[in-house]
């Protein structure tokens, strides 16, 4: 299943140096992170509302959108999914209350 989210992580680097006139990728990420970070927040909320509303295949479309734009705004700040992927890989095994509380 990661492997697709691998392959999209990778086109989304890939992207960082192409023209943005013929990538969308590469027109979020020269408008800068604050624009990616923007655009993720737009797709959450887009989510949120069809996890309210019920509908599984409106859901599944923005799920979809939210992880594009999430690996599009962690490229932006030049965070890969490997970090990501590590930091889950750290809690793995630890109680979310106890992780949760370790934050506070």
């Amino acid at each position: 299943m990661t492997n697709g989210i691998e392959r999209l992580a990778a086109t989304i680097e890939a992207r960082k140096g192409a023209d943005p006139s013929e990538s969308w990728t590469a027109q979020l990420l020269a408008k800068g992170p604050e624009k990616c970070a923007e655009k993720f927040g737009e797709e959450a909320v887009e989510a949120i509302i069809e996890a309210v509303r019920g509908d599984r295949a409106r859901l599944t479309s923005e799920a979809a959108d939210v992880l594009y734009h999430l690996l599009v705004m962690l490229a932006a700040r030049d965070v890969s999914l490997r970090d990501v992927v590590a930091e889950l890989d750290r809690r793995e095994g630890q109680s979310g209350l106890a992780e949760k509380a370790a934050r506070e």
